[in-house]
């Protein structure tokens, strides 16, 4: 059923564009901060600063009471993890940076992650698979198909590096609203769920963890770990569907994919 998603007109693409280009740009433009010694809370000042000074509006703050730029989450953090001065940045963690802008009303939403020093073998390999899991996902967006198909390629490849996805969160619609239908899942079953149709916009954002797809959610009441305290990865795009295929808004302008970028 697709009565609940709102299909854009090809014209309003070019909003997303712009949208999701200034949210590329800031990830491209924080990554030589990310290093040994820097605290998560001077990473957000750093995100933020930029997002504005180039016509943009965070999205996340005020969003439910959420009071920073971007959600930082290094290596058991799944998701949500809030930017702080005292959280430093140690040799060897993995982070994911995870960012949304709304400019002129639309929403880009994006993430990446990125090693702090030298990345043990096996978080190197966590975020390398963790890349190749999201682009399995989004080489299923193609109008016919359906967000079932997305989230099986991306479970099965998980599955393949004996990696686990995250159950409890996932994509979503968005462009003119940060979160909307379709929900798509971290798995799934082939040829069932929502049916994919042009225009329709959402995100592809799988988190993958080395051990139990277990989570949990400190009492913060946001930031969410691995409940075996394994590492866990994340990448996030915004795109489209089009007649053909799909268009991706958040590709990074560098053409950087994943860390280290260079």
């Amino acid at each position: 059923m697709t009565k609940n998603v709102t299909k854009y007109d090809i014209k309003d693409f070019e909003g997303l564009r712009k949208a999701g280009r200034l949210a590329a740009e800031t990830l491209d433009y924080i990554t030589p901060f990310v290093k040994v010694g820097v605290s998560t809370g001077a990473l957000d000042d750093l995100l933020e600063a930029f997002m504005r000074q180039n016509g943009g509006i965070p999205a996340t703050i005020g969003y439910h009471g959420y009071e920073k730029a971007s959600c930082i989450s290094p290596n058991h953090v799944v998701c949500h993890g809030i930017p702080s001065y005292n959280k430093i940045l140690q040799d060897g963690d993995i982070i994911n940076i995870d960012i949304t802008v709304i400019l002129d009303g639309w929403y880009g939403d994006t993430s990446r992650m990125y090693y702090v020093g030298k990345p043990s073998i096996k978080a190197k390999r966590l975020v390398e698979t963790t890349y190749e899991v999201m682009w399995a996902g989004i080489r299923q967006c193609l109008p016919g198909n359906t967000t079932g198909d997305i989230g099986h390629a991306m479970q099965e490849l998980a599955a393949s590096e004996n990696f686990s996805v995250v159950l409890d969160f996932c994509g979503h619609g968005i462009g003119r609203v940060f979160h909307g239908a379709p929900n798509i899942l971290n798995y799934g079953t082939p040829h069932t769920g929502t049916k994919l149709e042009p225009g329709m916009v959402f995100t592809v954002e799988p988190m993958v963890n080395i051990g139990t797809y277990r989570t949990l959610t400190l009492s913060d009441g946001w930031t969410t770990i691995t409940k075996d305290r394994s590492l866990s990865a994340q990448f996030e795009h915004t795109l489209g569907i089009t007649e053909t295929g799909y268009e991706i808004f958040t590709l990074s302008p560098k053409h950087w994919t994943y860390p280290p970028y260079k």
